[in-house]
């Protein structure tokens, strides 16, 4: 099972060169960057098997936090410990941050007064990205009607309710539900070699516990503390990637009337347009919240919860995989991140975006770019800023 030392096969200097390059050319969100991963490292560069692969995208996305960023920190940690996972995520992570903070920059200076077209088209894109995210991971997520009916039910709670403590009730109610059904996903294949990493997983464990009570406790709104706390939690209670994290985020800055919902959604807009991690949405909004200081808060503290789960989930990988009522659990709470994703879709994505019969064709021909005729995700960006300049 375990290895004595780390495989150090490649420089550290290449190895943020490789993510470095896939962060400036991997469009399309979590599931292409899990293929691009892949291409990369298993058939290319042959870092790893198939079957080791497989098991690192399972564990991943069982975890909260953004799974393709968790994906690629992992191969770094498996190639050169935790100093490769540090390159590793910064390569990837770094162009879209860096771009997601130029245009919040950007943002900021734009006269007041009505919403411009290109916002408003960006705003119906965001409709068709989610509704092929919710298609997409319904058909992988639910498979059978015991899930679909618990990612239905999740969806129909949060549509009635809405509050951010019944998201995480509602996740917590679909695992229990899972395990009792005993519906688990299939079973993974040969196991994972892992290095050896003594007591550092109780370690990270014990930080990311400290740290979430203390985002829980009450700190008012703004300033860099309360922002961190928010960004924090939202990364730490997010099952199912970078499309799922706009529920948690929208209940935090836009319900509670920290940022107006027309510049959330031109920021998530944004943020589907370029390569890269989906969560690097945070270094927008923690820029227009506080500048640059308050996108480098906002970025290190959405990805921090993730990483610590990674490195304090990797030896527990053995008991999940063996165990089918754990799996089963998991897979209940992936199904209910279907439902979560799918109230969203409804409040605030659709009910902010589309006004007009207008408005709900190019949403349509939009969503038909992604699912049917395979448009690139940031081509599609583009054209609905400027169909919405031209049409809205």
């Amino acid at each position: 099972m375990e290895e004595s030392k780390y495989p150090c096969k490649v420089s550290l200097a290449l190895m943020f060169r490789v993510f470095l390059r896939l962060g400036l050319t991997s469009f399309g969100g979590p599931a292409a960057h899990i293929g691009f991963f892949h291409d990369e490292f298993v058939k290319r560069r042959q870092w790893l098997s198939d079957s080791a692969y497989g098991e690192i995208v399972a564990l991943c996305q069982l975890l909260p936090g953004p799974a393709s960023s968790q994906v690629g920190l992992t191969l770094g940690f498996l190639q050169r410990g935790y100093a490769g996972a540090g390159v590793a995520w910064l390569g990837f992570t770094l162009p879209s941050a860096l771009v997601m903070t130029l245009f919040a920059l950007g943002f900021s200076f734009w006269p007041a007064g009505g919403e411009p077209g290109w916002i408003a088209g960006l705003k119906l894109f965001v409709v068709a990205v989610v509704a092929q995210a919710v298609w997409q991971m319904g058909r992988t997520l639910c498979p059978d009607r015991v899930r679909l009916a618990l990612a239905l039910a999740v969806a129909a709670l949060l549509l009635v309710t809405g509050a951010a403590w019944i998201q995480v009730f509602a996740l917590a109610a679909a695992g229990v539900a899972g395990a009792s059904l005993h519906r688990p996903d299939k079973d993974v294949g040969a196991p994972l070699t892992l290095p050896v990493q003594g007591r550092w997983p109780l370690a990270f464990m014990a930080i990311f516990a400290v740290l979430l009570v203390l985002s829980l406790l009450p700190l008012g709104s703004g300033g860099l503390l309360w922002l961190g706390a928010e960004m924090f939690r939202a990364g730490a209670l997010v099952f199912g990637g970078g499309h799922v994290v706009l529920p948690w985020l929208q209940e935090s800055f836009v319900a509670s009337g920290q940022m107006p919902t027309d510049t959330f959604l031109a920021g998530y807009g944004a943020a589907q347009a370029v390569p890269g991690p989906l969560f690097t949405f945070s270094a927008f909004i923690g820029t227009i919240e506080a500048g640059l200081t308050g996108a480098v808060v906002a970025l290190v503290a959405v990805f921090l919860p993730g990483t610590l789960l990674v490195f304090a989930g990797l030896p527990l990988w053995g008991f999940v995989r063996r165990h089918p009522r754990a799996r089963a659990a998991l897979a209940g709470v992936n199904a209910g991140v279907v439902g979560l994703l799918l109230a969203a879709l409804y409040d605030p994505v659709w009910t902010s975006a589309v006004h007009s019969a207008t408005g709900l064709a190019l949403v349509l021909i939009l969503w038909a770019g992604l699912a049917i005729w395979r448009v690139p995700v940031w081509l599609l960006a583009v054209a609905s800023a400027l169909a919405g300049a031209l049409a809205l």
